[in-house]
This record gives structure tokens, sequence and C-alpha cells, in this order.
């Protein structure tokens, strides 16, 4: 087998405390494997060129600065710019096990795909808000498995804060497209219909920090809800029942307590047992009561969050008149680099 070049490829904007944690994991890798990191600055005025430098002696770096021009873009410009003939993609809020690439190559080296999905995973030095996060985000009972769940692997739709491609899938595709969030799963969805292979590698793991508040996370998954059915119209095979499960589950609630004064509690009872599932198996998984009922308090906001936006997404996409670039402006860059 022909050997694989590797350049990864991390967008960052005004984080340069990530870009020193994500580095220092590089250095501390198992292995001895020769690859190429590329870090983009997309607009950012508090820059990460100092932090760099500090590494410059141990690991392989591309530093490159651009205008704003959003995550999507700065990868691609990372993409043309580098050596390598597989590219992987890092969000630089994310920190990397000793054996990352020792699991990478052993799933590529098995089996070559041209885009694969990488998980992500809860580091101890997390805080419990982060680990409640990180739950609500990859259990198999509140995301239903799209985000790495191990009964979902082929044409796995991989998301780009742990995500690798091809040169080859790069250069048919042209890369990401310009709307954030989004940029990932369209891309994924792309690369399949050009008829190239893509998979989830279970064991290809990132520690994934979000660095995020109660508000910005709500901010996040309403952002998730609101482009998921642009997606799904974009690609009509990609229209699965379970995107409408927060939605449903939202009225649902709503139903529960309304129907309570009527002396009908059974919808609150499955809703009740629902949250006792959700604080099992967080506790199982955290071994912390504190995190497990943080997990109940992230699950809601998650499926609040996206059911509004999701629903709200479908009833603009139902009425509008105007282009979907012009309907959801706020989630479109207009400047791309060239």
């Amino acid at each position: 087998m022909t050997p694989i070049n590797i350049s990864f490829i991390i967008p960052v904007y005004n984080r340069p405390e990530e870009i020193d944690e994500l580095l220092k994991s590089f250095v501390n890798l198992d292995g001895n494997f020769n690859f190429e990191i590329v870090i983009i600055e997309d607009g950012s005025t508090d820059c990460s060129d100092v932090i760099t430098s500090k590494y410059i002696d141990n690991l392989n770096i591309l530093y490159l600065k651009k205008n704003n021009t959003g995550p999507g873009d700065s990868r691609n410009y990372g993409m043309k710019l580098a050596t390598g003939d597989y590219y992987i993609i890092l969000d630089s809020d994310c920190i990397l096990p000793k054996n990352y690439l020792i699991n990478f190559f052993q799933n590529i080296n098995k089996k070559y795909v041209d885009c694969f999905g990488g998980v992500d995973d809860s580091h101890p030095s997390f805080t419990n808000f982060q680990k409640a996060v990180n739950f609500t985000m990859t259990s198999f009972i509140t995301t239903g498995g799209v985000r790495g769940g191990k009964l979902k692997n082929k044409n796995f739709q991989a998301r780009s804060f742990n995500m690798g491609i091809s040169k080859k899938a790069f250069e048919l595709t042209r890369g990401f497209g310009n709307i954030h969030p989004g940029e990932d799963p369209d891309l994924s969805l792309r690369i399949s219909k050009h008829g190239l292979s893509s998979e989830l590698f279970n064991d290809v793991k990132v520690f994934h920090k979000r660095r995020v508040n109660v508000r910005a996370f709500y901010n996040q998954v309403y952002k998730f809800g609101m482009v998921r059915p642009i997606i799904n119209k974009w690609h009509p095979n990609s229209n699965k029942i379970f995107f409408w499960f927060p939605t449903f589950f939202l009225f649902y609630m709503i139903l529960s307590v309304l129907l309570i004064p009527f002396n009908f509690l059974y919808p609150f009872i499955t809703i009740i047992f629902y949250i006792a599932l959700i604080f099992l198996n967080s506790l199982i998984l955290n071994k912390s009561t504190t995190v497990a009922l943080y997990s109940i308090f992230t699950t809601l906001i998650q499926f609040i969050g996206y059911g509004l936006g999701f629903v709200r997404s479908k009833l603009i996409l139902l009425t509008s008149n105007k282009n979907i670039e012009d309907s959801f402006s706020a989630y479109f860059f207009k400047n791309q680099t060239k």
C-alpha cells in the first residue's frame, strides 16, 4: 500500500490557548510518524503565532493567516497549501490522546476510505459541565449515535472536529461549502455522491473540550437545528426520522405538562422515566452524581434548542420565496478565499 502523508488542518479564531493545548498533545503522541500541522488563523485579532513558535523545533508546522471567511473556507485554504495527500481536520478546542495516530493508521491500513469520521470523548480535566455536554452530544440515548455511535459506521456523516478526507475527495468536491454550521455533513454527503468510501473509526478519538456555557451551548444546538433542514433539502436521501426527535420530544414534553391538570399522567411519567434513564446512563459512564444531574439539564437544553431551531427552519423553507442563502443569511459566509 502506498504510504499516506498526513496534513492536519486546524482553523483557529482568537483562541491561542487552545492551540497551545492541542500542540502539546501532538508532541506527546505515541509512535514515530511524520506529519504536517497546518494552522489557519481565520481573521483573528488574538493570534497564535507566539504559541506556534514554541513548538517549531518539535513539530512540522505551517502557520497561515487570512481574512475571516469562516471555518469551512479556512480548512479549504489550508488543504490547498498543505503538502499531504490525506487531510485530518481538527477543531482548535481538541486534545489528542497519545494513541491517536496509531489507531488512525491501524484503521486506514486495514481498510482505506476517502473520508473518515472520528469520535469525541471526555477528558478527566474537563469541568462537570463539559463532561455533561460531552455525554449529551455523544450518547446513543440522546443523539441516536449520529455523532459516533457504534451501530452506525458506514457512510458516516463525519464531523469536522475530528474528520479526515483524501486529497482526491477534496479535489472532487472542492471541499467545504460556505454554510456554518452544517458544512461537515454537507461535505460528507457530497463525498458519498461521488462514490467515494466513508466510514466511522470508533477508536480514533479526540478529547473535545467545547468551551461553552449554558447560553453558548443553547445557541450552538439551536444553530444545528436550523441548518439540518437545509442539509436535508440539499441531500433528500439524508432526511431521516430521528432528526425530528428533539422537536417531537419538545412538543411531547409541553403536552405532558398541559395534561397533568386533567389527571392524564402517562405522558409525564414517560418523560420522568426518560430523564431517569439519562441520569443512570451518565452516572455509569461518568461515575459522578453531579455530572449525571448536569446531563439531564444539558440534554433538555439540546432538545429545546435543536427542536426550536429545526421547526423554525422547516417553516422558513416552506413559506419563504427567497433562495436559501438569503433566507438564512446568518448561516452563510459570503466572502470566500480565492
